[in-house]
């Protein structure tokens, strides 16, 4: 590797609020040379960076994808060869649905310095600012963060439906809107109870927060008749209750 490859920096943004970010994560936006950013990032952000940095748009959402992530890879790569210190600055944390794995994965292959600085994910973030504690030494000590990509009924799922209906565990589910009744559905049928508590947060920790709050039994059509969408997490477990209790968070202001 030469002296002059630069480095690459998987950096989280946070949950949403820019102020929610880490004091490296910030600085490290201010110093590089290269800031390669996601659709969630908070545009305010870019405004942190110096003069004569180059902005790379890579933003994914549903259906479409500006970049693919094999060319995002190359695109790390190659300005790290060129000598740039890179800022891959990406939503949530890096390491948490953020496939900063496989960047970091390619990163390696190709000799290339990294370091990972990570971020408040938007579970925490997003159940925070609606007042839910993801864990309550009342209700639930144990938390579970889960894909909502995979089909509940997909053949060879890394996802069981069955185990985490029965656990008894907070659960955290990250990109299912496309699937929250079937994964809903699934998870009575698996046994738990059809009126566990349920909230779904959209955009969390931002001016544009939106949640709504049921029951597996009728969270889905709550959130359809709402009209919410993704961006969003959703909460199930006891715990998602306690958010009528200790809400805090007025996006309004």
């Amino acid at each position: 590797m030469s002296e002059r490859t630069g480095t690459v920096y998987l950096v989280g943004a946070g949950p949403g609020d820019p102020d929610l970010i880490t004091v490296k994560g910030k600085r490290l936006i201010g110093e590089c040379d290269a800031l390669v950013y996601d659709y969630l990032v908070d545009e305010r952000m870019k405004g942190w960076v110096k003069e004569g940095c180059e902005l790379h748009y890579v933003g994914k959402r549903s259906g479409f994808h500006s970049l693919e992530q094999g060319k995002i890879e190359d695109l790390l790569i190659e300005l790290a060869q060129r000598g740039l210190k890179v800022v891959r600055l990406k939503g949530g944390d890096p390491f948490v649905f953020g496939r900063g794995g496989e960047e970091a994965e390619s990163l390696r292959k190709a000799g290339i310095r990294y370091e990972v600085i990570p971020a408040v994910t938007a579970a925490l973030g997003c159940a925070a600012y609606c007042g839910i504690p993801l864990t309550h030494r009342e209700w639930s000590s144990t938390v579970t963060f889960i894909s909502g990509h995979e089909q509940p009924e997909k053949g060879l799922s890394m996802v069981d439906w069955g185990a985490h209906a029965r656990s008894g565990a907070t659960l955290v589910l990250y990109m299912a809107m496309g699937r929250l009744e079937e994964i809903c559905d699934k998870l009575v049928e698996e046994g738990r109870d059809a009126d566990t508590p349920a909230c779904v947060v959209q955009w969390g920790t931002t001016p544009r927060q939106r949640s709504v709050r049921g029951t597996l039994r009728d969270i889905g059509w709550r959130v359809e008749e709402a009209g919410l969408g993704p961006p969003a997490v959703v909460i199930i477990g006891p715990v998602a209750a306690l958010g009528d209790l200790l809400s805090w968070f007025d996006p309004s202001i």
